[in-house]
């Protein structure tokens, strides 16, 4: 064994490097430690007070400080920082379980950023480790008091601000207690799953040194642990866990929601003379067909005469394939005489097959009820987990229920075709867009679209919020001056560019600068987006700043509450469906005040 190129003199209290730690240290010196180790916490150059945890160490018989949990001063440093930013706004308020959870990992983070970069500084310093001093604990101890009190407070304001910007009235002061409590909980496992990771990578390089040179050990067995690692958490944990998640919400499918009945009309998907049976259409697909406004509640708010809409439906369980099952939606939709009605719209739900009403109640009301629908189901799972996992399903979904109908409606006569509508919302929208190559597609195949709440990653939405002319700011960008594609947190506003013409086919998209899943992407975590840098949207902070791997955990945080807030803001779009269906459809007879008594429908007040 090749001797120590810095030694330490024997009477020398600080520890040696990475190749003489302590108890849990290398058992073969071949094989030391490399970059993003704790090396310090090791050798017990912890910040806790060590006397009580003195070890003696096997190799100089010199006793060692070791704090009970061995963390590193730069280590603490890095998380206290990243902690303390972690407070910082986001788009959404935060309870104070949600942010313990967002503080323990951005913790997390930064103790791991700061280990490694205490490494790096060293390796270019050509030095060793060396215990902190008591009064540096001192600093940090002193520190961590007054930022984390700072920030904690500063959080609170900075939440209390978003909770009016958004008219939120839930606060709960025991959550807001917990929030320490959760932070530090979820910072330890999180620190312990690493240092288990470390402990396996010792392991590994230790039996491939049997075999292979020390620097190929190490290298190969960090391979093989971050491999391992990722298969368990993508195939194995992540697998699993949605496996199970989807044999629970299969169960919650095969329930019906409350006030929901099994319709009487022909009209309707599970109805009398359906080809799609009541019991194959999902609890979601039951809630489509069984709701709805009739003929009559249409004529009492528009004053004119009404048809019964036509609602069809496919669900999971109606067929196994998305072809087959998108070809049963569309035979049943022809039976109850979809494609005679004046509107037709060709919706993309959620992943349970969840349809937001307020889309489609907006859609019939603004028709006169000469209106039909088509959707179907191609998911358990719910929305926000849909999202994350079911991106394929909802591609397939989109483009098979489009093309079914597109196939019947382009061989109808030219003069006897309705008039051919698309709409999505959230991973809706995703599944919706697959179905076009772009604008031009979009604008030759439809009459006009409504997308709500689109995920960044929308291919289509994408294109058109990165070729925005310039000068349009993310949260509204202009595309080719509008001509056919254009974006509004507001439709009742108007749309941008005002004063310019909007002929033809009209594509809209709704999007709130406060909605999580029109702004989260992975990019959030290293790279800062356009819609932060420039001036915030009506319902955003000023406040708010990018932070690398902070602003990512943030918004991730706001995805499973982006419905949890009231309408206008996050992801809720109810009565935005209706000036948008408004734009898009342009239809005759409707007053403002109509406008507003349907808003006062579709969306009612708050009591």
């Amino acid at each position: 064994m090749a001797p120590d190129p810095h030694p330490s003199p024997p009477d020398d209290p600080s520890p040696d490097g990475p190749s003489t730690a302590g108890p849990q240290a290398r058992e073969d010196a071949s094989v030391p430690e490399e970059a993003g180790t704790e090396d310090e916490a090791e050798a017990g150059n912890g910040v806790g007070n060590g006397g009580a945890g003195a070890v003696p160490d096997r190799g100089g018989g010199r006793w060692r400080r070791a704090s009970r949990l061995g963390l590193t001063l730069p280590g603490c440093w890095g998380a206290l920082l990243l902690a303390c930013l972690s407070f910082t706004p986001s788009l959404l308020p935060r309870g104070g379980v949600l942010q313990g959870v967002v503080c323990g990992i951005s913790a997390a983070i930064g103790y791991g950023l700061g280990v490694v970069a205490a490494h790096v500084w060293r390796a270019f310093a050509d030095r060793e480790t060396r215990a902190p001093s008591p009064a540096s604990r001192r600093i940090l101890a002193v520190a961590s008091a007054v930022l984390l009190g700072l920030a904690f407070g500063l959080g609170q304001y900075w939440q209390h601000e978003i909770r009016v910007l958004l008219e939120v009235t839930e606060y709960s002061a025991l959550a807001t207690v917990a929030c320490p409590f959760v932070a530090v909980l979820l910072f330890l496992l999180l620190l312990s799953a690493g240092r288990g990771l470390r402990r396996l990578y010792r392991w590994v390089a230790r039996l491939l040194r049997r075999w292979t040179g020390p620097r190929a050990a190490r290298a190969t067995g960090w391979i093989v642990v971050a491999g391992l690692a990722w298969a368990l958490v993508s195939g194995v944990l992540l697998s699993g866990l949605v496996s199970a998640a989807n044999g629970v919400f299969s169960l919650r499918d095969e329930e019906t929601s409350e006030g929901v009945r099994r319709p009487v009309s022909s009209l309707r998907s599970g109805g009398p003379g359906s080809l799609v049976p009541w019991d194959s259409l999902g609890r979601e697909g039951r809630a489509f067909t069984g709701r709805g406004p009739t003929a009559r509640e249409i004529g009492a708010l528009t004053h004119r005469p009404a048809l019964e809409p036509v609602r069809a439906y496919a669900g999971l369980a109606t067929a196994d394939d998305a072809e087959v099952r998108a070809e049963r939606a569309v035979a049943d939709l022809r039976r109850a005489g979809g494609f005679t009605r004046a509107n037709l719209l060709v919706v993309t739900t959620t992943g349970s097959g969840w349809v937001d009403p307020a889309a489609v109640d907006s859609f019939e009301y603004l028709g006169d009820g000469d209106a039909a629908t088509v959707a179907m189901q191609y998911s358990y799972l719910p929305s926000w987990l849909s999202y994350l996992v079911d991106r394929s399903k909802a591609r397939e979904a989109g483009r098979e229920l489009f093309d079914a109908v597109y196939d019947v409606w382009s061989k109808l006569p030219a003069d006897r075709r309705p008039r051919l509508f698309v709409a999505g919302e959230s991973l809706g929208a995703f599944g919706a867009e697959t179905a076009f190559s772009g604008e031009y597609d979009l604008r030759n195949r439809t009459a006009g679209t409504l997308f709500a709440g689109p995920p960044n990653f929308n291919t289509l939405f994408r294109e058109f919020s990165d070729h925005r002319e310039a000068g349009s700011p993310e949260v509204e960008p202009v595309y080719k001056g509008g001509r056919t594609v254009r974006f509004t947190a507001d439709p009742g506003a108007g749309t941008a560019p005002e004063g310019r013409p909007w002929d033809g086919t009209r594509v809209l998209y709704l999007m709130h600068p406060s909605d999580p899943i029109v702004w989260w992407s992975p990019d959030l975590a290293f790279s800062e987006p356009d819609w932060i840098g420039e001036a915030p949207g009506g319902d955003v902070l000023e406040g708010m700043v990018w932070i690398p791997f902070v602003t990512f955990w943030q918004v991730t945080a706001d995805l499973p509450f982006s419905t949890g807030v009231p309408d206008g803001h996050g992801h809720t779009y109810r009565a935005a469906y209706v000036d948008g269906w408004n734009a898009v459809m342009r239809p005759s007879g409707f007053t403002p005040q109509d406008l507003d008594r349907l808003r006062e429908v579709v969306s009612p007040p708050r009591k």
